[in-house]
């Protein structure tokens, strides 16, 4: 079993940053691609950004380039989401994720190809 609890959102007022973190725990999580969505009001759940189980490789969605970064801290266990020049368009439930195989990293961009996920922060972005 993996839990993973993301922290970090907030309310920002549009051209701000923030950064999100999700933590892990339950499996070997430096063996495993993490990635991150999200969900706006009344829209599907949207890949965002994946980081390689060694964090060599990385993966956004054209909306996100030159302004959310991905990383991995496999010491602490931890993903991060580095957003910078946010725009209203980016509010929306942030959520990590993560699913196997381990030492592969193949973009999945469907959300049901994941198998844990942890419980969402609220990203905010006032105009």
């Amino acid at each position: 079993q993996v839990q993973l609890v993301e922290s970090g959102g907030g309310l920002v007022q549009a051209g701000g940053s923030l950064r999100l973190s999700c933590a892990a725990s339950g499996r070997t999580f430096s063996t495993y691609t993490m990635v991150w969505f999200r969900q706006a009001p009344g829209k599907e759940r949207e890949f965002v950004a994946a980081r390689s189980w060694n964090g060599g490789s990385s993966y956004y969605t054209d909306s996100v380039k030159g302004r959310f970064t991905i990383s991995r801290d496999n010491a602490k266990n931890t993903v991060y989401l580095q957003m910078n020049s946010l725009k209203p368009e980016d509010t929306a439930v942030y959520y990590c994720a993560t699913g196997g195989p381990p030492y592969v990293f193949r973009i999945k961009l469907r959300p049901d190809e994941y198998e844990y996920w942890g419980q969402g922060t609220q990203v905010t972005v006032s105009s």
